[in-house]
């Protein structure tokens, strides 16, 4: 995938907007970072335009934009749906930027990106199937098989995180608790999200002991062998555990590669993986569950490796 021109690459946050180069080496640079404005397309779009003009020396007037975003982009269209990001929420965002900036514009699902980023170059590179699991604030995920991403119906591909499908009930040591289904902000009821990532974690530990900790606490408690923290981290490596192994079983999937906050602690992903080689169907020698490689800029690298794949099938 080599090529003379380099990479505009974009990430898009609820908090931030990141600016990257990937050079002529397939090296991902890192260039500048701002806060996102959230809820004006005139600012949102200035800021795009003034953040590339002032680091202009990095590309060429050849050079793509590869966007890698929160939301839903919708394939038929590319519309964009990322209703907590109103600057951008329902605006086709390939189009629409495209034609300011007078360059390519590529966009899609961060989720989506770091997988590919995975399966190309990280942590699930040389597996025929890959499945990105993000846990980070939420849950959140991707599918790339024989190195290209998977896009299903309305642009919903790997959302392990959303549908009915927690677990009512878990075993912490050998007792049987109840666990209440709790609603969720996409409008259903009982999704993996509400106890899954982070946020999910914390709101676990308050319902099993009524203690609030937050997501670090919890982690760093658990690692000192503290009796409750224990109890929290073995019922949540139920609840995703489970549904992981799901995945696992429906996408054929050889590799997962975890990004998100979570994906940081090596012994809670590695306490994942041995779970989830239980529930399978059948267990691997090899580790199934692992941290991915690029958990900080994986989405970016995903992005500009599609630009790189859209322009190579032109």
């Amino acid at each position: 995938m080599r090529r003379q021109s380099a990479v505009i690459c974009l990430d898009l946050g609820g908090s931030f907007i990141k600016l990257g180069v990937m050079n002529a080496q397939d090296q991902l640079i890192l260039l500048d970072q701002h806060k996102i404005p959230a809820t004006s397309w005139d600012d949102f779009t200035a800021l795009v335009r003034r953040m590339i003009a002032q680091h202009h020396l990095q590309f060429t007037a050849s050079s793509a934009v590869a966007i890698s975003t929160a939301g839903i982009v919708a394939p038929e269209t590319g519309e964009i749906f990322a209703s907590n990001i109103p600057a951008f929420h329902q605006h086709s965002l390939a189009n629409e930027l495209g034609a300011l900036l007078q360059r390519r514009v590529i966009v899609h699902n961060d989720a989506d990106c770091f997988t590919l980023a995975e399966a190309l170059a990280g942590a699930g590179k040389g597996h025929k199937v890959v499945f990105g699991a993000i846990l980070g604030s939420g849950v959140g995920g991707g599918l790339v098989a024989d190195c290209r991403i998977i896009t299903g119906q309305n642009g919903l591909t790997g959302e392990w995180g959303h549908g009915p499908i927690t677990l009512t009930e878990v075993e912490i040591d050998g007792v049987t608790r109840r666990l209440p289904r709790k609603a969720c902000p996409c409008g259903q009821k009982g999704c993996l999200d509400s106890y899954g990532g982070a946020r999910g974690l914390e709101n676990l530990h308050q319902t099993l002991h009524d203690r609030t900790a937050s997501s670090v606490e919890i982690i760093e408690c658990w690692q000192q062998q503290d009796a409750l923290a224990q109890q929290t981290v073995q019922a949540w490596l139920q609840i995703v555990g489970q549904p992981l192994a799901y995945t696992i079983n429906i996408t054929g999937a050889s590799r997962v590669a975890v990004g998100g906050g979570l994906a940081s602690v090596a012994p809670l992903i590695a306490a994942l993986d041995e779970v989830v080689q239980g529930y399978v169907l059948r267990r691997t020698a090899h580790r199934l569950v692992v941290p991915g490689e690029f958990a900080h800029h994986g989405g970016m690298m995903g992005a500009a490796l599609l630009a790189l794949q859209n322009t190579h099938s032109l």
